[in-house]
């Protein structure tokens, strides 16, 4: 895939207007936990605030500075992030990483958007940025329940 035509794919207007629409934006007030992660490939930041109850997510903020494919794996998972746990954003993560390297299925619902990401299965490079909130949202998670252990 490395011509014209397999790029345009690759950002098409579908990703574009997801990654034009991250929900979330505003951080949040005394969080039980915020996560920073970068790629080191790309240099994509996340930056994540949880308040997690235990069993679930209950607010989410996060600030992205990533490519369009970061930007649009952040925008879908903002969507839905908020009421799920930890196992269900884990199994949308692992699907996600399938789906990218092991030509895997789309991932299930609440994820299924992020089909439109299949095309970056060819650019290995752009995994790590794809990746990024989905692996900040978790290890906020597990910050957030250290937190709550050590009060």
């Amino acid at each position: 895939m490395s011509d014209t035509k397999d790029l345009m794919k690759l950002y098409s207007q579908r990703i574009l207007a997801l990654a034009a629409g991250i929900s979330h934006t505003d951080r949040l007030e005394n969080p039980d936990a915020t996560i920073r992660k970068r790629s080191p490939l790309c240099g994509s930041t996340v930056e994540i605030d949880v308040k997690y109850d235990g069993e679930k997510i209950t607010q989410y903020g996060q600030d992205v500075k990533a490519c369009a494919l970061g930007q649009t794996s952040a925008s879908v998972l903002g969507a839905h992030v908020v009421g799920l746990s930890q196992a269900e954003i884990t199994l949308g993560r692992d699907q996600l990483f399938a789906m990218l390297t092991q030509e895997g299925a789309a991932p299930d619902a609440p994820f299924g958007d992020l089909e439109v990401l299949e095309p970056a299965r060819a650019y290995s490079n752009r995994h790590a940025s794809i990746m990024l909130a989905f692996e900040a949202t978790l290890s906020a998670i597990e910050q957030a329940k250290k937190n709550a252990a050590n009060q």
